[in-house]
Parts: structure tokens; C-alpha cells; sequence
């Protein structure tokens, strides 16, 4: 479905993250549903070929801004820009995100930990704060902050993304009670991803020699489906919450996960 047909006829979402991967399939699945898309990555060159592409099947869909989602004030005009080329803001889908270092707790480093931190929460916080206005204004209105699988199951060597999944989880809950209890008519909910065949498995596949069939198998058997999921998989999970079908969805956290943690 494409154009103004679709189930998110005339939204407006901005996406972090959107150079590739998650967030790419995500601007794709919304865009050809009807939604402006405003797509944001440190990558502008990225972007832009993404924006680009996203016009020349749905023209004058798409915009393209650099964006550190780690800096306060680039948020605020990184969201200024994006509403004045689209009209408003219904839709922010917190998605850029980094797993940082494998490391245990004895060599972990606070470089890391606070690199991690300020990409993967700190950043939610900044969006949520500098959308909210945009989002009351353009209601009904939905927050979509991707986590993950590792934010309600640990691994070892892991703590500093785990910790940050975690909170990206519990502060959604949070957005989600203020806005309902203040009657803004915005949602807010996240969604955890196990493995997905994105660039953030790339040093899983190193440490498989290069092998990505390899990596994928050993990635893949504590999954019940025996397979890791595509950005398809969590792109339509992403397209129910950013429509209005789900308006009677908040605080909720959806696992696409193959089954993982139904065990």
C-alpha cells in the first residue's frame, strides 16, 4: 500500500537512526503507508541517498537531516526543521542506537559505559522532552522507542547495554503515564528485538571467521522459530503503533523474538 491510502495517511514521523538497518525499514514501511518521513542519522550522506530513494517512489515523502542524537540542542532543531517540512509531528520513533564494547565488569570502561548510555537513553530522554509539544499539538500521537530482548534478559559482558534496554523500557512506561493521565492523546510503547539481520551483528559474524551463515546459525538456537529476524519483522510491529488502530495501546512492550523469551 502506498500514498494516501495507507494506514498512516497524513502522520508525520521522524525517525533516528535512519541510515540503514531497523531504521531505513522502518522509514520505508511508513512512507509507503501514507506518512511524511523525516529521517535522521549522524550518516547525512545516508539519509540522503535514503530520502532520495523513499521520494522517487512516494515523491515529496521523505527529508533528510544530519543529527547527533547525543546533543541537546541539535535535537531541538533537528525536530523544528522536520515539523516545518512536514507540517507537524504525530509520530517519533526512537530507534538509533549503539551495543558498545563486549565487556565484563572487571574490564568495562566508564567511557564505554557512558558512551552507551548517552546513545541509548540519554537521547530517548532529549526526543521525548523536545517532540512532546510537537506531538500534543498533532495528536493522536505515538512514541515508538525500539529497545531490545537484552533489556528484559541479561547476558554476560553485556552490562552496559543491558542496563540501557532496560531503562529505555522502564522510562517509556513512564512518557506513557504522563501523557495518558495528562490527556494529551499521545502513546507511547517500545519494542525489543532479539537478533535481526542488521549491521549491528557484524561482530557476531567476525567472531564466526567472517561467516554469516555460521553466525547466524549459532545466533539462531535459542530462538524457538530457528531463525534471526528481518528489519521487515520489527518494521511492522513499528507501523501498528505509529497508526491508529493501536489507540488504545500505551506503556505496553512488544518482544519480536521468535519465541525467545516465552521459554
Amino acid at each position: 500500500m502506498t500514498g494516501k491510502a495507507g494506514r498512516v495517511a497524513g502522520k508525520q514521523a521522524l525517525i533516528t537512526g535512519a541510515a540503514g538497518g531497523l531504521g531505513e525499514a522502518m522509514a520505508w514501511m511508513l512512507a509507503r503507508e501514507g506518512a511524511k518521513v523525516a529521517v535522521t542519522d549522524v550518516n547525512l550522506k545516508g539519509v540522503r541517498a535514503l530520502a532520495a530513494a523513499i521520494n522517487a517512489e512516494v515523491p515529496g515523502s521523505a527529508f533528510a537531516f544530519e543529527h547527533d542524537v547525543t546533543d541537546e540542542a541539535e535535537w531541538v532543531s533537528v525536530i523544528d526543521r522536520a515539523v516545518a517540512a512536514m507540517g507537524g509531528l504525530s509520530i517519533l520513533v526512537n530507534n538509533a542506537g549503539i551495543g558498545g564494547d563486549l565487556k565484563f565488569v572487571e574490564t568495562d570502561t566508564l567511557e564505554n559505559w557512558r558512551r552507551v548510555q548517552a546513545v541509548n537513553i540519554e537521547s530517548i530522554m532529549l526526543g521525548c522532552k523536545h517532540a512532546m509539544p510537537h506531538l500534543r499539538a498533532s495528536a493522536p500521537s505515538s512514541i515508538i522507542n525500539i529497545s531490545s530482548v537484552a533489556g528484559l534478559a541479561a547476558a554476560p559482558g553485556m552490562g552496559a547495554y543491558n542496563a540501557t534496554k532496560a531503562a529505555v523500557w522502564m522510562y517509556t512506561k513512564t512518557i506513557a503515564l504522563e501523557a495518558a493521565k495528562g490527556d494529551w492523546n499521545v502513546r507511547c510503547n517500545s519494542v525489543h528485538p532479539v537478533f535481526i539481520k542488521t549491521p549491528i551483528l557484524d561482530p557476531f559474524i567476525a567472531m564466526a571467521g567472517g561467516d554469516e551463515a555460521k553466525a547466524h546459525e549459532r545466533l539462531s538456537r535459542g530462538i524457538p522459530l530457528k531463525r534471526i529476524g528481518e528489519p521487515d519483522d520489527v518494521a511492522y510491529c513499528v507501523l501498528y503503533l505509529a497508526a491508529d488502530e493501536s489507540k488504545f495501546v500505551t506503556g505496553a512492550e512488544f518482544k519480536i523474538d521468535g519465541g525467545m523469551l516465552a521459554q
